[in-house]
């Protein structure tokens, strides 16, 4: 291994969401995080020394970027998922969520019914009703541990409530499904026959686990490409969330003229020019880092995977296929929703995502983020468990 990812790296005081808000968040600043999606680890020095070169010019005035980022950008998607993107698609973006935000205002009206599949990412539900939308939810199915989508119910709630607009979580967070060509197929029918806009979030494309592969749901039909917006970034990839860029593809030219309209209506434009820097670097140097990075996790996985068989079978590992979060039931314990979160903070001192806020179906689940050094994963894991066996 070129990478040490055993080493911690200190984040409080660095202005970290995750180590340095707890008190604002939870009014107490003795917790282990293990919560937002962002990683423990730090970027390889071959993209840090390129942001480096960039700092020390010293000069951050407006800038955008040239034919070399679009073919790096280029490059990776057709390496990683043989899909062939064209330079006209590309919107560059802050982030996904606001890219997501954009869409829902271009595309659809006040009042207009637009549909998720809780449990799920929660900045859907927020972009939805922030904007004055109706949420519609296609609940995912849950049985013998594995999510699948309920297809009858998904086209039966698009022409009952007249959804304008259906957005996808691909690879799916919280609960880890990379959905099937099968299974994206059917909802890409689904959405063409009632004239649905598909927007899809495929920011955790590049995590998925030995036996499973990421489709790009553009990819898959002409048709499906001109009636969806692909959002992409690698803020998850190679965490640089902080660095405020993503990438957006649009084919059909007036989808892309609406969306463009839209990102333009709400003042901004150029992006964070050291975004821009790490993006091109990152999809030009990184993927050996990913490649072990990947690895690390998975034995992260691994981990989590035979400490809840040995020590805690109460609780439910739902199997990951893809990102490096993962969603415990937690529904065998036996308590209910406040008291799972007692003792989760009150007595493990952990800050993890309940999963309430993903769905209101999820109150016993608990997200916990992996992308952290093993030893993190070890003292979360030994903390639950003493807080449920009562281990002083």
């Amino acid at each position: 291994m070129n990478y040490n990812f055993d080493s911690i790296i200190d984040r409080r005081n660095t202005n970290c969401l995750k180590y340095d808000f707890m008190l604002e968040r939870k009014k107490r600043n003795d917790l282990l995080p293990l919560w937002v999606a962002d990683m423990d680890f730090r970027l390889p020095d071959e993209i840090l020394s390129d942001i480096q070169n960039a700092v020390s010019h010293g000069i951050f005035g407006y800038s955008d970027v040239k034919e070399d980022y679009f073919k790096a950008v280029q490059y990776w998607f057709e390496e990683e998922f043989h899909w062939t993107v064209q330079r006209e698609w590309l919107i560059k973006t802050p982030g996904v969520v606001f890219a997501i935000a954009q869409a829902i205002k271009a595309f659809t009206q006040e009042g207009d019914a637009v549909m998720i599949q809780q449990p799920v990412y929660y900045p859907f539900s927020e972009c939805i009703i922030n904007n004055h939308r109706k949420l519609v939810n296609n609940q995912l199915r849950y049985n013998d541990g594995k999510y699948t989508m309920d297809l009858e119910d998904f086209e039966n709630k698009i022409i009952q409530e007249k959804v304008k607009l259906f957005i996808l979580c691909s690879p799916h967070n919280p609960v880890g499904r990379v959905w099937t060509e099968a299974e994206l197929n059917a909802i890409g029918d689904i959405c063409l026959k009632h004239n649905v806009l598909i927007v899809s979030d495929e920011i955790h494309c590049d995590f998925t686990y030995p036996g499973h592969h990421h489709t790009i749901f553009a990819s898959l039909k002409q048709e499906y490409s001109m009636n969806s917006i692909t959002c992409t970034s690698p803020s998850k990839t190679f965490n640089m969330a902080g660095l405020q860029v993503s990438n957006i593809f649009i084919p059909n030219p007036e989808l892309r003229k609406a969306f463009c309209h839209e990102v333009n209506a709400s003042g901004y434009s150029q992006l964070n020019a050291l975004g821009l820097v790490a993006c091109k670097s990152a999809y030009t140097k990184g993927r050996p880092w990913l490649n072990e990075v990947k690895n690390y996790i998975e034995g992260n996985l691994s981990y989590v995977r035979s400490f809840l068989k040995e020590k805690l079978p109460e609780i439910k590992l739902v199997e990951p296929e893809g990102t490096y979060l993962i969603w415990l039931d937690c529904s065998e314990l036996g308590l209910n929703y406040k008291e799972l979160e007692d003792l989760v903070i009150d007595k493990a001192n952990l800050w993890l995502d309940g999963g309430i806020i993903f769905g209101k179906d999820t109150a016993l689940f608990e997200r916990i983020n992996i992308a952290c050094p093993r030893s993190i994963v070890e003292e979360a894991l030994n903390r639950l468990e003493r807080a449920i066996h009562g281990i002083s």
